[in-house]
């Protein structure tokens, strides 16, 4: 089996205790750890497989808490590093009614802002990794140079390297400069995973067919579509599969891509499929891929928090039997 490495922001999400209210009316919330690349290994190590986290955090009692967090998971933890200049990031999500979010984040700067390209070692990629980035740590900021030393470790190990953007615009400048950094990231991924609500703003073409197509740059092999209730499609230059969606009882969405993704990771990650492969993988293994990542996904937007809401490899194989 070969091993996740993630980078990038790792936070406190403060989720409101009840649903329905704009964040500045929430009295109370409870405090969980999370940051999409955290929530992608957690994913991968909660499922059963072997991941390491590459960030920095602060010197204070939210770090503390994340590392509490994960490291019982069997998240490598080795490449999570302290610094006394910053805090840990936090993140304050409102809940809509139907599961949806808002968000206020504090993070100007956060301690994984100052994760620095000087402390990623490339000993830590190995043939066969996967090496996994969104976009919340592409700002101007030494994180961003860091994300570069890890693709060019990544790339010249011979592992796959996956992007998710991930996009969370209240982070950014402006939009355009959100647009700017992930275009000029993509390129260098060979999965891309883009959500419906995002395509249109990342590839600036409103029609879906098209748009799709022209994220085929670069490295890029392979587009994973998802569609939120409407399933989730695996596309490559010459083909394209679909796997639905589960139909569940929604109590906060906070996670659910990232559990998703990272159960395809999970999955590419345990069956030793390589760079090689990924264009080529027979249509059987595909769709029970995209499947076991829909149960994921669904499993954790029916329950509260990220990382806490993830579930084992156990309870996505029992969910089948439903």
């Amino acid at each position: 089996m070969s091993k996740v490495i993630a980078i990038g922001e790792a936070l406190i999400d403060f989720i409101p205790t009840v649903k329905g209210q704009e964040l500045k009316n929430v009295e109370s919330f409870t405090r969980v750890p999370g940051g999409a690349p955290l929530n992608v290994v957690s994913a991968v190590c909660k499922l059963g497989g072997d991941g390491i986290m590459l960030t920095k955090l602060g010197q204070d009692a939210f770090g503390d808490i994340i590392i509490d967090t994960v490291k019982p998971l069997g998240v490598d933890i080795s490449r999570i590093l302290r610094t006394s200049k910053a805090n840990t990031a936090l993140a304050f999500v409102s809940l809509k009614e139907n599961g949806e979010r808002d968000f206020s984040f504090y993070r100007n700067p956060s301690a994984d802002m100052l994760l620095a390209e000087e402390e990623i070692v490339e000993d830590d990629f190995k043939p066969g990794d996967i090496l996994h980035f969104c976009s919340v740590s592409l700002i101007d900021a030494p994180i961003k140079n860091a994300h570069r030393k890890a693709i060019e470790f990544a790339k010249n190990n011979n592992c796959i390297v996956s992007f998710d953007p991930n996009i969370r615009l209240p982070l950014w400048e402006s939009p355009e400069k959100c647009r700017e950094a992930i275009l000029e990231f993509l390129p260098l991924a060979n999965i891309v995973k883009v959500s419906d609500e995002e395509l249109e703003f990342i590839t600036g073409i409103k029609d879906e067919k098209e748009a799709i197509n022209s994220l085929f740059v670069g490295s890029v092999n392979v587009v994973i579509y998802t569609k939120g209730v409407n399933g989730a499609e695996f596309i490559t230059s010459n083909n394209k599969y679909f796997a639905p969606s589960y139909k569940v009882e929604v109590e906060d969405t906070t996670g659910a891509g990232d559990s998703f993704i990272g159960a395809i990771l999970y999955k590419i990650s345990s069956q030793n499929i390589t760079l090689d492969d990924l264009v080529s993988l027979d249509k059987n293994i595909v769709e029970n891929i995209l499947d076991f990542a829909n149960r994921t996904a669904a499993i954790t937007v029916s329950r509260k928090g990220a990382i806490g809401a993830l579930p084992t490899f156990e309870e996505v194989e029992k969910m089948l039997c439903k």
